[in-house]
């Protein structure tokens, strides 16, 4: 049996080799994402393992079927960017890494929420030009304030236990209700009862058409004045341009980001002193209520561990037994 895996980074290396030396099973690793130019570097491998978040084209998957492979593996959770019907036609099965750290997205999502109601960015600014006074810039307590959590997953639950330890009170929304929250009374009913009641809103859910703009001016409207938004979850769950005019009116009073729905080449990039010609996202980082990240709320050393090792573990059950426990199936 052999695996190449594509997108290869440092970090991931020494978990790669620690899984190699355990299973007795050669893998490639390739530092490149997998694009158009680089799949005929996986003939005469049994399965594929890779992740990035541009969009995979349907010819990739073209190319594996000629090659024989039947067993693609993302070290990810979203398949959003796997075309589906490249998939059947070719007959190869995808599995995905549906849990590789969920306290990780949870606690930097707190972590950016406490910097914003605590100012931390205009204390800063203020600072790093000598001005070391405190007023008016007043912080707020997380400790009295109702936290609304859009999707209660690994990932939202995660967070709510975080945002309780606060003292916080918590609703949530989910179109699939945990049972054990829905004993504790946490959901409300519909998207517009969260959007009413919360001072701070959090997305937790992964990115669906039927989701798109979740977050859009008309959800803006129905909030109250001087919420904060918290998204590490999917960039598409926000109208961006939206986001920008509730920002101005106060009806937003900060936001933090680790997705934007036009990422694509501006996040894990190196630009330098050259300018990012995108003058939305750049407006979001001119505002010091705006804190973003760059897609890297997962980014922890358990976090990446997991994503390679089971994504292998993965590949190599598709590889043996035409099955995997984390096999994405679509409808």
């Amino acid at each position: 049996m052999k695996i190449i895996a594509y997108g290869i980074r440092d970090d991931e290396k020494p978990y790669l080799d620690e899984w190699v030396t355990k299973n007795h099973i050669e893998v490639k690793a390739v530092p490149d994402l997998l694009d158009s130019s680089n799949i005929d570097l996986a003939k005469d491998y049994d399965g594929v393992v890779a992740y990035q978040q541009k969009p995979y084209t349907a010819d990739l998957f073209d190319k594996m079927h000629e090659f024989g492979i039947h067993a693609f593996s993302l070290r990810n959770v979203g398949v959003d960017n796997v075309p589906a019907d490249a998939l059947k036609k070719n007959d190869i099965k995808i599995s995905n890494v549906p849990a590789y750290s969920p306290r990780a997205i949870a606690e930097l999502s707190v972590t950016q929420l406490l910097a914003l109601l605590r100012k931390i960015p205009e204390f800063e600014y203020k600072m790093a030009h000598g001005d070391y006074r405190w007023e008016p810039d007043i912080g707020l307590e997380l400790n009295q304030m109702t936290v609304g959590v859009i999707g209660t997953g690994r990932i939202g639950r995660a967070a709510i236990d975080i945002f309780k330890g606060f003292g916080a009170k918590v609703i949530a929304y989910d179109v699939f209700r945990n049972p054990a929250l829905e004993k504790e009374g946490m959901y409300v009913d519909t998207l517009e009862e969260l959007y009413q009641q919360a001072n701070v809103i959090t997305l937790h859910v992964p990115a669906l058409k039927d989701n798109y703009h979740m977050l859009d001016e008309k959800a803006f409207g129905q909030m109250q004045d001087g919420t904060f938004i918290l998204n590490f979850a999917r960039g598409t769950l926000i109208d961006t341009p939206a986001l920008l005019k509730a920002l101005d009116s106060g009806k937003v009073a900060g936001a933090a980001l680790d997705t934007y729905e036009n990422e694509v080449g501006i996040f894990d990039v190196d630009h330098g002193d050259q300018p990012i010609d995108d003058p939305v996202f750049n407006d979001l980082m001119s505002r010091r209520n705006v804190m973003i990240t760059p897609h890297a709320a997962f980014y922890t050393r358990p976090a990446v561990k997991n994503m390679v090792q089971i994504a292998l573990d993965n590949n190599r059950d598709l590889i043996e037994k035409n099955s995997s426990k984390n096999e994405v199936k679509f409808d």
